[in-house]
Parts: structure tokens; sequence; C-alpha cells
């Protein structure tokens, strides 16, 4: 497994489908920070709070200059359906479904035993450099305000 990424270093440039079947490359968010907000797998209910959180807060996100991404493996028509049975309408749900986990892997946040990513937070600077990181236990539900306080203090 490749070496997780740590506060300062330059996030791995990706290009992925979104739930909607368009291509995100990362570097097309130069010049805004990022929110790479990592779930293990669709169709799960702390999952679920976790990425409706995105959505529901995304005039915040705005404010701080930020674009928040949703990432998982599960394939992108799988992301398109949850996405529509969420009702997440704005926030970009990335498949990282092949190369199986590729970027999960190239962040270090690739679980190999269960084949699928942490539950994990990263925020990116306007640069792309890791500002921020936070892995969670699986169960566990990210604190949306704790992430928002990171952005309007970075």
């Amino acid at each position: 497994m490749a070496k997780r990424i740590s506060i300062g270093d330059i996030a791995p440039n990706f290009a992925l489908n979104d739930n909607r079947g368009n291509l995100i490359d990362l570097n097309d968010y130069k010049g805004k920070k990022v929110l790479l907000s990592w779930h293990p797998l669709a169709w799960t209910a702390v999952c679920a709070e976790q990425m409706k959180a995105l959505e529901s807060n995304l005039a915040s996100f705005e404010e701080f200059g930020t674009v928040p991404l949703g990432l998982s493996i599960d394939a992108y028509p799988c992301k398109n359906a949850w996405a529509k049975e969420l009702a997440i309408a704005n926030v970009k749900l990335l498949s990282d479904f092949w190369p199986h986990g590729g970027v999960a892997q190239a962040y270090g946040l690739f679980r190999e035993q269960e084949g699928f990513s942490e539950r994990a937070n990263v925020i990116l600077d306007a640069n792309g450099k890791v500002l921020w990181l936070k892995v969670y236990d699986i169960p566990q539900l990210p604190d949306i305000a704790e992430v928002l306080n990171v952005l309007k203090n970075a």
C-alpha cells in the first residue's frame, strides 16, 4: 500500500467519473480549496449521512471557496442511482471504481482486506497541497461542523 498522504504533501492528481458520468480532473480546481470526502460504500447508512451533509452545507463550502467531492470505489451508475435516492443534486460523487480504488491507493487510504477506502476527509488548498486530513473509524460519521471550521480558518 502507498504511504498515506500527510499535511503539506501535494495531493496526487486524478481524473474520475462523477455520478453523472462526467470526467472530473482535480487539476481543474486549482485556485479553489477542495474537500475530498472518502466514504467506504454507497447504499450504507453512515455513508449516506456523510454525503448528504456535503449537499446540505453547499452554501458554506461556497462561502469558504471550497469544492466538496464525495469519493468511493462504487461504479458511477451505482453512485448516480444513490445520489438520486439521497436527493444529492449538486455535489459530485466520484467513482474510484477502475482501476479498483486506484486513487484511494495513491492517497494511502485504501483498505486492501476489505477492498474499499477508509472513511476520511482531506482538505486541499488552492494549490493542491494537503491542509488537513482526518481518518475516521468506519462506523463513525464525520463531524461536518469540524470540517467547516477548518475551512473557515484556512
